[in-house]
């Protein structure tokens, strides 16, 4: 078996736990679910082409994530210039909330998408890993190699400037709930964004500070 072959079967070996989620969070980056499926097939080459770096493979998650996002940043430079081009998918806020079922819950993901493209590439890594995908404060700042302050901060700012998006846009997601309820496996989306509204963005943000 050749070293190239080795190296895909051993990726994919330590990948199969949570690649799931990771095809998830590449989704959550982007605008689109195109757009996600590239970013994440571009991550796993990437990572497959630098996985001899890796020297502990009980620490592959965090390291596979922080090779996702250095390629998300990449990318997100590469295609700054479309910033000026209308992108091929319906504006948020064009889409019908029937209040039911899927449809509920497709167009709260849409709107969700929309707003998370606002934001920028850092506070989405951040909003997104902390909030969405339910890693601690202490590990995203590991899987964006920065420190715990930062994180804070663009989680915060984030969540700021989402609030607003979503109070600028009429759109009614935020329900009472309680913010420090555990997180279900497969939680819907309109569920995060009702958690990530449902927090006062002053209050602590610590380890596991709302997923339990």
């Amino acid at each position: 078996m050749n070293q190239k072959r080795y190296r895909w079967e051993e990726l994919m070996t330590l990948l199969e736990p949570f690649h799931t989620q990771a095809a998830a969070t590449a989704r959550n980056l982007c605008r689109t679910t195109g757009d996600g499926d590239d970013l994440y097939q571009e991550a796993v080459l990437r990572a497959c082409e630098k996985l001899h770096t890796l020297r502990d493979t009980s620490r592959f998650r965090s390291w596979f994530f922080a090779v996702l996002l250095s390629v998300h940043r990449s990318r997100s430079r590469r295609s700054v210039w479309r910033r000026w081009i209308p992108i091929d998918d319906t504006n948020a806020a064009d889409v019908p909330d029937s209040g039911e079922g899927i449809d509920r819950e497709a167009a709260s993901a849409r709107r969700m998408s929309y707003a998370l493209s606002k934001l920028s590439a850092e506070q989405r890594e951040a909003v997104v890993l902390f909030e969405i995908e339910g890693f601690s404060m202490e590990e995203v700042a590991s899987i964006q190699e920065s420190t715990v302050a930062a994180v804070k901060s663009r989680v915060l700012r984030g969540r700021e400037k989402l609030r607003t998006i979503y109070e600028k846009s009429g759109w009614d997601e935020r329900q009472v709930k309680s913010a420090r309820q555990p997180v279900a496996p497969k939680e819907p989306v309109t569920e995060k964004v009702d958690r990530m509204f449902a927090i006062d963005p002053t209050t602590s943000m610590g380890k596991g500070a709302h997923h339990g």
